[in-house]
């Protein structure tokens, strides 16, 4: 194969300059970025097991019955975690196509892209969702929510934005 050919060259199985590359890449990062980060922060601060974490992103679909599926529900949340971080990057992407300063910024727009993410996860997605979110609100839980969707989801959706669209 030829240099800059695309499938198979230096390693990329996806065309290297691409919106399907872009999509790819940055939502595999965003989702095990995201998913690292939930199962460190939340298994060391809280104690909570990583099973049960992913059972809580199945309980969007499945409801409260889903705390009790065992492994193959938390299959189930591991994929719908996926789903949603190759969405939110699906999303980015296609904005970036009209909104030039999400490339050309991306250490502004990442982040704040990450902050738009976690709200409307937390204040559109789950409320309408069949998760029951249960539970008083914590600054700090905002606040570590925050910071791990501004270094887990927005900076490495706009940098691999910028690198596998827009060089």
């Amino acid at each position: 194969m030829t240099a800059g050919a695309g499938v198979g060259t230096k390693g990329h199985w996806v065309l290297p300059h691409s919106a399907l590359g872009a999509i790819v890449r940055g939502g595999a990062l965003c989702g095990v970025l995201d998913i690292t980060a939930a199962f460190v922060v939340y298994g060391g601060l809280y104690g909570v097991n990583p099973v049960l974490i992913l059972q809580g992103i199945a309980s969007g679909i499945l409801g409260r019955s889903a705390l009790d599926g065992g492994y193959p529900v938390a299959l189930l949340g591991l994929l719908l975690h996926f789903f949603i971080a190759f969405t939110a990057t699906f999303v980015y992407v296609q904005l970036s196509r009209w909104v030039s300063p999400l490339v050309q910024h991306v250490y502004v727009a990442g982040p704040l892209y990450g902050v738009v993410v976690y709200f409307f996860m937390g204040y559109i997605v789950i409320p309408v969702s069949a998760h029951s979110k249960g539970g008083a609100f914590s600054f700090r839980g905002m606040i570590i929510g925050v910071v791990i969707h501004i270094f887990c989801v927005g900076l490495p959706i706009s940098l691999t934005t910028r690198r596998y669209l827009h060089t």
